[in-house]
């Protein structure tokens, strides 16, 4: 099968967007099918070997936001989709440059499948502080580019449900992949442990490491672990970078900012975690917390988004008030104060997410593949048979 992969953002960008493309590339290619995938140019070189051809279009950075690269309107997106003859076009987070691919596929008569993975229209809503302008106009955006696939993939029920709501039809709900190999309790380092809780002023032997991992960006809300920040006997560790990261730094004094963490080293600091929180109220999935959960640590998320699949109340984790800082302290006191209540959320936490690895739902992407060639194929063969019967 020879899949058109068309992405907002491909490595060596550092995002859900790019790894899951990514990690569904590599799975094509594992099965013997034939990606080509075609990514905005990055801000910087890319530095690993892609898994299949990639191809750039020119794209520049977003003002304030280097780390965000939009693609340039570009007339050679259409030759590059034609010539490269698809079976079936995959369009990924679609905003800009899956917008002008959804519309290339339309012309040249070819099946699309839409992922949405952003929720643009939050992020709009957040950046305009409140207008409904941009809220309005980004929804106007997804439902044209939605409405005119094949099929609409969401991550999570919540996400689904908010498509179905605002128009989107024939939407089905497809999750992310874990590494449940990279991320294990197993790559616990309690030296590397002790050394962050003495770092944060913390007794190394009875002290609490508390950690967020991902994009230090607005809509993050990662300033709300304020309060935790200050607790007696709390260490908190902020892994991740981006924009608001000056601006964090004077918010939480008392954090410990460790920049960017990838492959083994970040596997070990989730692993040497007693606390993960994530703060973000706009998440569609959140692949963080479902790696923390692999790395077998009790997690905290907001009670709104794709973290009300990925948490079980009580069971793997703890979900509080979206963007309620006091809820957040009250959580990881109840934790600091339960290692029994910790280590049983963590334990439940891995054994949840353990088998949705990116071989299991790579393998249900290319089942969504399949019915949608199948329902393609089909409507010819009833458009066929119609005619037949018009002229008999």
């Amino acid at each position: 099968m020879r899949v058109a992969l068309v992405t907002e953002s491909f490595p060596p960008d550092v995002n859900g967007v790019a790894h899951s493309v990514l990690r569904t590339a590599e799975h094509l290619v594992r099965r013997g099918h034939q990606p080509l995938v075609i990514a905005p140019s990055p801000a910087v070189p890319p530095t690993a070997a892609d898994p299949c051809p990639v191809v750039r279009v020119p794209a520049l950075s977003l003002p304030g936001y280097p780390q965000v690269r939009l693609a340039l309107p570009h007339r050679r997106l259409d030759q590059l989709i034609a010539e490269y003859r698809p079976d079936i076009v995959h369009l990924a987070s679609p905003f800009v440059l899956g917008a002008r691919a959804m519309a290339a596929a339309e012309r040249l008569g070819l099946p699309a499948i839409a992922v949405y993975q952003t929720d643009l229209a939050g992020y709009a809503r957040a950046y305009r502080a409140g207008s409904g302008i941009g809220e309005a106009a980004a929804w106007r955006r997804i439902r044209t580019v939605h409405r005119a696939a094949d099929r609409t993939l969401a991550p999570s029920t919540p996400a689904a449900q908010d498509l179905t709501a605002h128009g989107v039809p024939r939407v089905r709900l497809w999750r992310r992949g874990v590494d449940s190999v990279r991320f294990d309790p197993g790559h616990r380092d309690e030296e590397l442990r002790r050394s962050l809780l003495a770092s944060g002023g913390s007794d190394p032997d009875t002290g609490l490491l508390v950690g967020y991992v991902g994009r230090l960006a607005p809509e993050k809300r990662v300033d709300l672990l304020a309060r935790v920040g200050r607790m007696p006997g709390v260490t908190l560790v902020v892994i991740g970078d981006g924009p608001s990261a000056p601006a964090l730094r004077q918010a939480l004094p008392e954090a410990l900012f460790l920049g960017p963490r990838t492959g083994d080293e970040l596997a070990a600091l989730y692993a040497s975690l007693d606390v993960f929180a994530h703060t973000g109220p706009m998440e569609t999935f959140c692949q963080t917390i479902q790696e923390a959960m692999a790395s077998g640590v009790a997690v905290i998320g907001p009670a709104i988004g794709g973290p009300l699949d990925l948490i079980d109340h009580h069971r793997t984790g703890l979900l509080v008030p979206a963007c309620d800082p006091e809820a957040l302290a009250t959580a990881v006191a109840a934790l600091a104060a339960d290692p029994r209540t910790r280590a049983r959320y963590g334990a439940a936490a891995r054994n949840e997410v353990v088998g949705r690895t990116w071989e299991s739902v790579g393998d249900q992407l290319l089942d969504h593949y399949r019915e949608v060639l199948a329902e393609r194929a089909a409507g010819r063969t009833g458009a066929t048979a119609a005619r037949s019967g018009a002229a008999a």
